[in-house]
């Protein structure tokens, strides 16, 4: 079985023993295996039910909530790390999701699919229509992303709101590196480990 790369560097990121909440955690997957291997105290948020039921049978604590209702059952701060995980696109209030992210967790693990990739924009200047990559392999119709952003507009949204981008990975013509500035338009994919700014550094 092929491990997505953004699982893999997740896996690498959290350090054993951890407390981590997985919004959008699907069928479990990553979850069980930082459980699994790692030791870490997790526990899984997602809203389809046939994906509840398989984090169940892998033995994933699972709540079965949606995320743009807010969490509002987790404390502040609760978790070491707070993972969403090609979720954000999906999501109808992506900064109610991002904001929530960052009060339950000490920090926020996120990725996403760069939609000011390079060849996106060439496609879409070429055909006049909704582009189709191995990344996005959907039709305009049936595509589960509602809200599409670019790697810059994520970093705008942590300059305007004081947050900490601690780390950046690219997933570049099949391959992982750590982010770059060009990557804007060369990163399919990209990984951000994002925090709060302390209150003395406002």
């Amino acid at each position: 079985m092929n491990v997505r790369w953004d699982h893999q560097a997740i896996y690498e990121i959290i350090p054993a023993g951890s407390s981590v909440l997985d919004l959008g955690c699907g069928d479990g997957e990553l979850l069980s295996r930082l459980i699994r291997d790692k030791g870490v105290h997790g526990q899984g948020v997602e809203k389809d039910v046939e994906r509840v039921i398989e984090c169940v049978a892998r033995g994933v604590p699972v709540y079965h909530a949606d995320l743009d209702e807010g969490l509002a059952g987790f404390p502040d701060r609760f978790f070491d790390y707070v993972v969403l995980e090609k979720t954000l696109q999906v999501v109808h209030k992506p900064l109610l999701v991002l904001e929530e992210m960052l009060r339950v967790g000490r920090a926020g693990i996120v990725s996403f699919p760069n939609f000011g990739h390079r060849d996106i924009i060439a496609s879409f200047v070429r055909t006049g229509r909704m582009p189709i990559t191995p990344v996005l392999p959907y039709q305009w119709y049936d595509t589960p992303n509602i809200h599409l952003f670019t790697v810059n507009d994520f970093l705008d949204w942590a300059r305007t709101k004081c947050v900490t981008v601690e780390r950046g990975l690219s997933w570049v013509d099949g391959r992982v590196r750590s982010f770059e500035e060009g990557d804007v338009l060369w990163a399919e994919e990209v990984l951000f480990v994002v925090s709060h700014l302390r209150p003395d550094k406002y």
